[in-house]
């Protein structure tokens, strides 16, 4: 009973949790739509760093080409010429010979993040003062850079990021990922962005900033060994005293079809970095677990009233917070088709979580690392 009681409280964290989505998502649409208004559509490069094919890749290419915005570039940057992302650039050439498009060879290793070491070559080659970085496979929507760059408005506004969904693949892996994006890491964002008074990190989906911050930051060259090279510069902007805003454009990210291992290996490494970059908040993701901690009240103590009562709460705001902000704020169409991998995707990031205290290895493209202060360090 003593243990049922204290898996019970913790359900009931987990309701004003919930309950917090609910109302940090409610608060984010109402201020939706309020910078496009002021108008500010300044010239953008746009950078992506390219290493091998990502699903839905030339998709995610092509979407950035339809784009309604006045005046923008594409720069594509690649380590090895003979990298196959290469061709589907050139395709991209010929459907749209009108479209600014550059490809750009970065042979340098500057780090272990491979992704920066690009981006930070690719960087003296960008034509306009502001910059957009966003990874291969994000596919936008035609009015995404216009919602992107409207915060630039506000003055002492720095840098600007985005939610994003996921676009799920065929397997449970890559299903089970999309959810959590949907209705769990999305609404602990906006908890972050209502309490702390706005967003004091980037999201990889969208970073969008200008070459004047960037040099007042020491540029990307300091990023080059960090894993959450996004994060880390988004933190970096808030704690030199711009604004960080989230703009409510919501791209998508391909999803590769990740096995139960290969999804179990990234978001391993999610949980290992944050654990690593925000460990106070991460020790309190103990509540985001409510409906786990209720079923296990139940399990141990079935013939209770109040197991049973905060099993039916702790559910019901569980289901009403993943609507709110997985289809009312991300407008994902999936999430209520996979509703019934809710149980499964708390269950195993409850799981992820307490591993993750098992140490600090982390493995990326195929490779192990030690993660030490946010830098990745080779084993």
């Amino acid at each position: 009973m003593i243990v049922a009681a204290f898996c019970c409280l913790l359900a009931v964290g987990g309701i004003a949790y919930f309950g917090m989505c609910i109302w940090a998502a409610g608060r984010f649409q109402r201020e939706r739509g309020l910078a496009v208004e002021k108008g500010c559509a300044p010239p953008v490069s746009i950078l992506k760093s390219l290493k091998g094919l990502d699903p839905h890749m030339y998709a995610a290419f092509r979407s950035h080409c339809v784009l309604d915005y006045p005046e923008y570039e594409l720069l594509f940057g690649v380590s090895d010429l003979g990298d196959p992302a290469l061709s589907l650039v050139e395709k991209l050439r010929e459907e749209f010979p009108q479209r600014n498009l550059r490809m750009i060879h970065c042979p340098g290793i500057l780090g272990l993040n491979g992704k920066v070491s690009n981006l930070a070559q690719m960087l003296p080659h960008a034509r306009f003062e502001h910059i957009l970085i966003n990874d291969s496979d994000i596919l936008v929507e035609r009015d995404y850079l216009s919602r992107v760059m409207a915060p630039f408005a506000e003055p002492k506004v720095g840098m600007v990021t985005t939610l994003y969904r996921g676009l799920a693949g065929k397997t449970l892996g890559s299903k089970l990922e999309a959810l959590g994006l949907s209705t769990d890491f999305a609404g602990g964002v906006l908890i972050a962005r209502a309490m702390e008074g706005g967003i004091r990190f980037g999201l990889g989906a969208t970073i969008a900033t200008t070459k004047t911050v960037l040099r007042q930051l020491g540029g990307l060259e300091p990023l080059v060994d960090y894993l959450g090279d996004d994060y880390e510069l988004g933190a970096r902007a808030a704690a030199a005293g711009y604004k960080v805003e989230l703009a409510d454009a919501i791209p998508e990210t391909a999803l590769p079809d990740y096995s139960l291992r290969d999804y179990w290996a990234h978001q391993m490494r999610w949980a290992r970095n944050i654990k690593d970059r925000r460990p106070a908040q991460y020790v309190g993701l103990i509540v985001t677990f409510g409906l786990v901690w209720a079923v296990l009240a139940v399990v141990l103590d079935p013939y209770a009233w109040w197991t049973w009562l905060a099993l039916v709460v702790t559910a019901a705001t569980r289901l009403a917070s993943a609507l709110v902000v997985g289809r009312g704020v991300l407008k994902d169409p999936r999430v209520v088709r996979d509703l019934w991998l809710l149980p499964l995707h708390d269950f195993l990031a409850l799981l992820i979580w307490i591993a993750s205290y098992g140490g600090n290895k982390v493995e990326w493209r195929g490779l192990q690392f030690k993660l030490r202060d946010g830098k990745l360090r080779k084993l």
